[in-house]
C-alpha cells in the first residue's frame, strides 16, 4: 500500500507511521507542527521513524485545501489514515475556532482530495465523546450519539456525518474509529497523565475533577496502533441487511463503518492514580475539584464489533502500559 498518514508527528500519527513501515509499506506523512504543545516533541518523535523519513514527510496544514491537492498529486496515496486534529475537550470551549479550521475544513479537504484521487480506504480517528451525555454503558456503536456536551466531541460526530457522505455519493469506502482514552509512551503534555507525573514528581498537587469519581476506558497506544493497521487493510463495505427503516448508525448501505476501539476495561479514575503512585514509589498531593464543563462521567467501550470485523483484542493492562509510559517520562523529561 502507499499510505499517507496526517498528523504524522503527532502521539498516535508517528507510531501509525512506524508500524505501517515494519510491516515494508510505502509510507508518506503530514503534519503542520502547530505550538498546541511542544513543537520539539513532535520533531522528536519523527526522528524516532528513522533515516529517510524527512523525504517522506512534508509539513502541511490541511486546512489549506490547495496544498492538500497538490500533495496528493504528488504523492499518490492508494490508502490514508486520517489523524490531523485539533484535539483537547477543554481547549475546544475557550478556541472552538480552531475546531472549526481543522476539524471541518480540514476534514472536508482531506475526503475531496480522496475523492478526486480515487483512494481505496480512509480510515479517520472519531472519539468516544461523541457518546456525549449517554448513560448506557457499555457504549454500542449502534447507539445514536445527538448529544455531544463538548465542542470538540460535535466536530467529530460532524465528522462521522461527513465520511457518510462521502462513502455514499461517491463510494469511498470510509471507516471511523471511535478511540477511548489513548495513552502511552510519546503521549501529548496536555493530556493527564503528563500532568500527574510532572506533579506527583514535583511534590505539587494534582487537580483531580468531580472528586475522583470518573471512570475511563484507558486504552494503550500499542493496542490502538494495532487496530488502525488491521482495519486499514479491510476497506469498509456495504451492509447488505442495513434497513432504511430501522437505520443502523454503525452501518450503512454505502462503503461505511464506524467501530469504537479501546480496551474495554474501564478504570476508575483514583486506581489510575494509584497506579501512577505505585511506579513511581511517591504518593500524589490530591487536589479535589468538581466537574468541568464538557467532561463526561463515564466511558467504556463495546468492542465486540471490531473484535469481530478484524479480531482485535487488547491486551495491556493500566499496569504495564503505564510502567511502559514512566520508562519513557524519566528518559525522555530527565536527561
Amino acid at each position: 500500500m502507499k499510505v499517507l498518514v496526517t498528523g504524522a508527528a503527532g502521539f498516535i500519527g508517528y507510531r501509525t507511521a512506524k508500524a505501517l513501515l515494519d510491516q515494508g509499506h510505502e509510507v508518506f506523512g503530514i503534519d503542520n507542527l502547530n505550538d498546541f504543545y511542544d513543537p520539539e516533541l513532535k520533531r522528536r518523535r519523527l526522528h524516532e521513524l528513522g533515516p529517510g523519513w524527512e523525504s517522506r514527510f512534508e509539513q502541511l496544514d490541511i486546512a489549506d485545501g490547495e496544498a492538500v491537492g497538490n500533495m496528493f498529486t504528488r504523492w499518490k496515496p492508494t490508502h490514508v489514515v486520517h489523524l490531523a486534529a485539533q484535539a483537547g475537550v477543554r481547549y475546544s470551549i475557550q478556541h472552538p475556532e480552531a475546531y472549526v479550521t481543522s476539524n471541518l475544513v480540514g476534514f472536508a479537504n482531506m475526503l475531496e482530495a480522496c475523492r478526486h484521487h480515487s483512494v481505496e480506504h480512509f480510515v479517520f480517528a472519531s472519539t468516544s465523546s461523541v457518546y456525549g451525555a449517554s448513560r448506557q454503558v457499555p457504549f454500542s456503536e449502534h447507539e445514536v450519539t445527538d448529544h455531544p456536551v463538548s465542542f470538540y466531541a460535535a466536530t467529530k460526530k460532524a465528522n462521522e456525518a461527513m465520511a457518510h457522505s462521502y462513502a455514499y455519493l461517491y463510494r469511498i469506502p470510509c471507516t471511523g474509529l471511535r478511540f477511548f482514552t489513548v495513552y502511552g509512551p510519546w503521549t501529548r503534555p496536555d493530556m493527564a497523565l503528563i500532568r500527574f507525573t510532572a506533579a506527583i514528581l514535583a511534590g505539587r498537587p494534582i487537580e483531580v475533577y468531580n472528586n475522583g469519581n470518573m471512570v475511563r476506558d484507558f486504552t494503550y497506544v500499542d493496542d490502538i496502533v494495532e487496530g488502525i493497521v488491521r482495519v486499514l487493510v479491510q476497506p469498509a463495505t456495504s451492509n447488505p441487511d442495513w434497513n432504511d427503516r430501522k437505520p443502523d448508525p454503525a452501518t450503512s448501505s454505502a462503503p461505511y463503518r464506524i467501530f469504537n476501539i479501546g480496551s474495554n476495561q474501564p478504570v476508575n479514575l483514583m486506581r489510575y492514580i494509584e497506579v501512577l503512585e505505585e511506579v513511581f514509589g511517591k504518593k500524589a498531593i490530591m487536589e479535589f475539584k468538581p466537574m468541568q464543563p464538557g467532561d463526561m462521567l463515564e466511558t467504556y467501550a463495546d468492542i465486540s464489533e471490531l473484535s469481530k470485523a478484524i479480531g482485535y483484542k487488547p491486551g495491556t493492562p493500566i499496569e504495564v502500559g503505564v510502567k511502559r509510559f514512566a520508562e519513557w517520562y524519566l528518559d525522555y523529561y530527565r536527561k
